[in-house]
């Protein structure tokens, strides 16, 4: 029995496209309300479900900086030509002062700068496993970053297929505080859970 013959293709009419139009963008998730005693996974930033922003050792610092705005993060990767992780560019690197004493000793414009001028290098960068941070609670992160008096940690998980460590997540005491409906201030040397129980969180 022969088979019908599909019916023929049409082209669809084209259509200018006007003066300012836009485009769509995606919309994140609704941010789920957390509190210290929730799984620390709640507040993760789990990076199979989120691209990392990533830069590379020669990208101008002012271009970084411009990344971090656009896309409304404090932390980039830094990267190398295969993808691997060397360090990473935080907002505190580029705010701390860094840049300012590496122009007073060496000379030169803010302009020249790059990313491996002021980055944190992967030896000065220490880790959570993702084993343990699977039984942690929301509480023990904000403790851990406080003790080591940082604002963001990356985590390490097996990759799939070779089971060699690779960042599998980070954790970012700004977006924890959004979590919790907080603002923590990363200033501050410490929040002791009293203080977090009085602003709102169920401990």
């Amino acid at each position: 029995m022969t088979q019908p013959h599909p019916p023929p293709y049409r082209p669809l009419p084209p259509h200018r496209l006007e003066s300012g139009g836009r485009f769509f963008c995606p919309k994140p998730p609704p941010l789920r309300r957390a509190v210290l005693g929730d799984p620390a996974v709640t507040v993760i930033t789990d990076l199979r479900q989120v691209a990392a922003s990533t830069v590379g050792r020669s990208t101008p610092l002012a271009e970084a900086s411009a990344v971090m705005i656009g896309r409304g993060v404090r932390l980039l990767l830094v990267c190398d030509d295969d993808n691997e992780v060397v360090g990473v560019l935080t907002g505190r690197d580029l705010g701390g002062g860094k840049a300012e004493r590496i122009l007073a000793k060496a000379g030169g414009a803010w302009e020249e700068l790059v990313v491996a001028d002021v980055m944190t290098i992967r030896p000065k960068l220490d880790a959570l496993l993702m084993e343990e941070v699977s039984r942690a609670r929301v509480g023990d992160i904000i403790a851990t970053l406080r003790q080591v008096d940082r604002q963001h940690a990356l985590v390490l998980d097996g990759e799939p297929e070779t089971e060699a460590p690779v960042v599998r997540g980070i954790f970012s005491l700004s977006q924890i505080g959004l979590h919790l409906g907080l603002n923590i201030d990363p200033s501050r040397r410490s929040t002791t859970y009293a203080e977090l129980a009085r602003a709102g969180c169920v401990i």
